[in-house]
């Protein structure tokens, strides 16, 4: 049973293949296009697909589109209640025409698709396997997807028994807490439905004292869904204009409503593990990318275990489709395998870049070694090594890394990135060395929770602690990242810390490096000092000399 799985809808469009049960390859258009977000979420965008991910897919497992059995489009406009949400009529219906629609558009982009293998799945269901399906031991526990926006509803709570959903209950737009966040985003001067995460680190510099206001508008509803009434942020804090500077009116907002968000989310897993008894919550949607809510659910909320997509967001609905639709068809189902589920490149190929592109580079007898070295001279690296990851974190694979000692690094990285610069940076840290250092959930491979910086701690590693005195881990198992785990170990052994600054492999406002040719360009543009690409070393130096 061979099933691609495609999101197009709103943003981040994206292809998943799962064969045979087995999750072959998944990636984001926005890789390949290098347009952040594949999209802007507008009705007249719904038409365009992730044409180029879809055809690495079937490339990656030697397929054609005429050898599919499935094709699973991760919306179904059959669903959609008009007026629900507010939006100009005449755009939803054509954003709903467009999907009506997408059979013929996905038979076109790829030659030899029979339109008539493509089925639409629930978008809300699709999140909810890509977390239920997905996670490890797959196919029981509490579901919970949360984001801005699904055909009528923005969310879903259910639990899977033996891979099957039932669906306990869904909250009917126009309330919806990740539309709320968005709002929330605009107001303060960002890009709605690209740069939420921003307002969650801006709500680190603040304190919560509009939440007593925020409660009078947003709340669960004690039947498993919420209310989300209009909130005038003027009247809180004046709008910020985009690039204007920020105020603690600003950063007190954010606080609050992040504050609200966690308390709803609470509620909403009391009331699902209360129907359930499930000791296990899986999590999806965008606002599963929220990491601080995540750990607040997972050290106050009823769940034994949590486990969280880490393409939470609507890109991972392409994997959660085609996950769907396998399950349906009878087929057993394995767990995903990791995040590094893209393109990957051969050294041969490497070479064949840094060739064409005709600057020096060397093959270090030890890789590890060689970048351990430079990361522990105070030396910013970047990081080109295995399969892309799914979803939006870098995870060892697209990274920029920096010492995490020096706390000048947190200045330097986001200049180097182009960002604003209370943004924190994240580390990566060996996980048998993790519980000394980080208090929080252990394992963290895909960096969704936030973790205390244990005292004595956060002297010694100040680059990657946040102003709250979290930091937002992923820790490296041996077993699933040997390369990574071996360039930890050697920098320990050079410095003491088994820690590494570990941030995304790109600019601000460009999608994370994705391919050879986008990491020259990442190192070329940006004050970087050594490139590792495959096995091979660039520095700085030997190009400019």
């Amino acid at each position: 049973m061979r099933v691609l799985g495609i999101n197009a809808i709103f943003h981040d469009p994206a292809a998943a293949l799962v064969a045979d049960g087995v999750v072959v390859a998944a990636a984001e258009e926005e890789r390949f296009s290098r347009r952040k977000h594949g999209k802007r979420p507008v009705p007249f965008a719904a038409w365009e697909l992730p044409e180029r991910a879809a055809r690495w897919c079937l490339e990656e497992a030697g397929l054609e589109p005429g050898d599919l059995d499935a094709v699973a489009y991760s919306y179904d406009p059959h669903l959609v209640e008009p007026g629900l949400d507010g939006h100009d009529e005449q755009w939803e219906r054509l954003r709903t025409l467009y999907a009506r629609r997408a059979p013929a558009f996905l038979s076109t982009a790829l030659p030899g698709l029979d339109p008539g293998i493509v089925e639409y799945v629930p978008h809300h269901v699709a999140h909810a396997a890509s977390a239920g399906l997905a996670a490890p031991s797959p196919g029981d526990g509490d579901v919970l997807v949360l984001d801005g926006r699904g055909e009528s509803h923005s969310h879903l709570a259910g639990t899977y028994e033996n891979g099957a959903l039932t669906v306990l209950q869904a909250q009917r737009l126009p309330h919806s807490l990740g539309l709320m966040y968005e709002d929330l985003t605009e107001h303060l001067g960002f890009l709605r439905s690209s740069d939420e995460y921003k307002v969650m680190a801006l709500a680190s510099y603040g304190e919560p004292r509009f939440l007593g206001e925020l409660r009078e508008h947003v709340g669960a509803t004690g039947d498993g869904g919420f209310a989300v009434r209009p909130v005038d942020w003027g009247a809180l804090a004046k709008a910020r204009p985009p690039d204007g500077e920020w105020t603690r009116d600003h950063a007190d907002l954010a606080a609050s409503v992040q504050a609200r968000l966690e308390e709803v989310l609470l509620d909403l897993a009391a009331w699902l593990r209360g129907r359930t008894g499930s000791r296990r919550l899986m999590l999806a949607g965008g606002v599963a990318l929220n990491c601080v809510a995540n750990t607040r659910l997972a050290e106050s909320g009823p769940y034994d275990e949590i486990w969280v997509q880490p393409a939470a967001g609507d890109a991972g609905t392409a994997l959660g489709a085609a996950l769907h639709l396998a399950r349906q068809r009878g087929g057993p189902l394995a767990a995903m395998p990791g995040a590094d589920l893209g393109r990957g490149w051969d050294d041969r190929r490497i070479a064949r870049y840094l060739d064409t592109a005709k600057i020096p580079y060397e093959r270090p007898d030890d890789l590890a070694a060689t970048v351990a070295g430079a990361l522990a001279r105070n030396e910013i690296v970047a990081w080109f090594q295995g399969r892309s990851e799914y979803g939006p974190r870098a995870l060892g694979h697209r990274s920029l890394l920096a010492h995490p000692g020096h706390a000048g690094n947190v200045e330097r990285l986001n200049d180097v990135k182009g960002r604003e610069q209370f943004r924190p940076i994240a580390p990566m840290v060996a996980l048998e060395h993790a519980p000394e250092i980080f208090d929080g959930p252990i394992p963290s491979p895909y960096m969704l929770f936030v973790h205390r910086v244990r005292p004595g701690w956060r002297e010694r590693i100040p680059a990657v602690v946040h102003v709250d005195g979290t930091a937002r881990v992923q820790t490296v198992s041996p077993a699933d990242e040997p390369l990574v785990a071996r360039l930890l170990e050697e920098f320990r052994a050079l410095t003491g810390l088994p820690v590494l600054v570990n941030t995304s492999l790109n600019t601000a406002g460009r999608p994370m490096a994705d391919d050879p040719r986008d990491a020259l360009e990442c190192f070329g543009s940006a004050p970087v000092d050594l490139l590792a690409i495959g096995p091979f070393v660039v520095r700085r130096g030997e190009v400019h000399r």
